[in-house]
């Protein structure tokens, strides 16, 4: 059997902007420290993200000690910066998918630097710390929560099955189109989806649901174009319950630190059906 060890962490700040690559995370309740805090809403309330307003992608996020800087990826003068625990005050009804929270307005500047970018109305806000959302009860047992992420707290994709989709791919893609949180080595392609539980340092997760994938994963992320693939080729060999599949969502049982490079120990494989 082969063995399986963390390769990269990833965190995603602001819901659909560009993605930090971390050597260490804290795990906190809702997910990675900074994942998916904070996230723009549109003039109802609803999150915006990439799958319609593609040029997000080209906005790279980065922390500086106590701010987050937001940047153009191909003009570093366009820019904005704030503190991490900024806001208005206000509190404001939001909604991603079929979940709703409270979200806090960060500032009118900084919703006024988005909404010049996108060329419409939108407001960044931020997820305060006692705020929480329920995963679906339909796959969590103990009433765990989530951020502003579309559904779980963490997802998790084995390089392997990245290399082999790539192998069928005319032009590779990376890995950043699928905006994991985790990425081990070892194994076969899809190894990740027999995972049921699993250790990494003191952390239990549980490999609770395979990843339903979108258009958002056909927008390159360097250059904001959307196209055809990864998904087109990925409905050919990835479908199931006419849904395309690539990664698997986990929940996770209390906190701690994880680091690149921690071995990724197996505690019970899921059975097939």
């Amino acid at each position: 059997m082969n063995a399986f060890y963390l390769t990269d962490i990833y965190v995603y700040p602001i819901k659909s902007l560009g993605g930090i690559r971390l050597e260490k995370a804290i795990l906190e309740e809702k997910g990675l420290q900074y994942d998916r805090r904070w996230m723009l809403i549109d003039h109802e309330g609803i999150f915006v993200t990439q799958r319609k307003h593609h040029q997000l992608s080209l906005l790279q996020v980065q922390i500086h000690e106590d701010r987050l800087l937001v940047s153009h990826k191909g003009d570093k003068q366009l820019q904005i910066s704030f503190h991490l625990n900024e806001d208005t005050g206000e509190s404001i009804a939001v909604t991603v998918w079929d979940d709703t929270a409270l979200g806090l307005e960060v500032s009118k500047t900084v919703s006024s630097w988005f909404s010049d970018y996108l060329d419409f109305e939108v407001r960044l806000v931020r997820m305060s710390d006692e705020e929480k959302i329920l995963v679906d009860p339909q796959y969590a047992a103990n009433g765990e929560t989530k951020s502003f992420s579309d559904g779980y707290p963490c997802l998790i994709i084995g390089q392997s099955s990245l290399n082999g989709l790539n192998e069928k791919l005319d032009v590779p893609v990376s890995m950043n189109r699928f905006r994991p949180n985790l990425v081990f080595s070892g194994g076969v392609a899809h190894v990740e989806d027999s995972f049921k539980n699993f250790n990494i340092g003191d952390v239990l997760f549980s490999a609770v649901k395979p990843c339903a994938r979108c258009v958002l994963i056909t927008v390159d992320q360097e250059t904001g174009i959307k196209g055809q693939e990864p998904l087109r080729t990925l409905a050919t060999y990835r479908t199931l319950n006419k849904k395309i599949m690539f990664g698997q969502n986990l929940l996770h049982q209390g906190t701690g630190i994880l680091n690149v490079g921690d071995k990724i120990n197996i505690q019970d494989w899921k059975t097939a059906n």
